[in-house]
């Protein structure tokens, strides 16, 4: 038997990876780099801490509590996410496009850059709404 076999089969039953892991590999990482640099204990018991985290919910049998946790992550990550990647496309699109919320029910809309005032139809609400740009 391989060793990729043995390991599906001891797998089995167990949570895996999931997005928090994820997060918390990433945390890990970094706090090891900045470890290196600052040489502390407290840093280093972290570091600790969090890989037998990682392990611990990547080997538990407790699938339900391990997937209430990720939900409860990615409850608090996707609109930390969601503003991040509106932010980049609006730097992407800052020569071209302008971003702009409906007042009605808040979508964010990608508009052309016209200057001057220009009345704005929602795609979504259908209300009409003035949207002036200067630059």
């Amino acid at each position: 038997m391989a060793f990729k076999d043995k390991m599906i089969r001891f797998m089995y039953g167990r949570y895996g990876i999931d997005q928090l892991y994820y997060a918390m590999l990433i945390l890990y990482v970094i706090l090891i780099i900045m470890n290196i640099f600052i040489n502390s204990l407290i840093l280093g018991i972290l570091v600790w801490v969090i890989f037998a985290l990682m392990v611990f919910r990547s080997f538990s049998r407790n699938i339900y509590k391990r997937r209430k946790e990720n939900d409860a992550f990615l409850k608090l990550w996707n609109p930390v996410k969601g503003w991040w990647n509106l932010n980049v496309r609006k730097l992407k699109d800052i020569k071209t496009k302008r971003y702009r919320k409906c007042p009605n029910c808040k979508a964010v809309l990608r508009l052309p850059k016209k200057k001057g005032k220009n009345i704005v139809t929602c795609p979504c609400c259908k209300k009409d709404f003035t949207v002036t740009v200067r630059f």
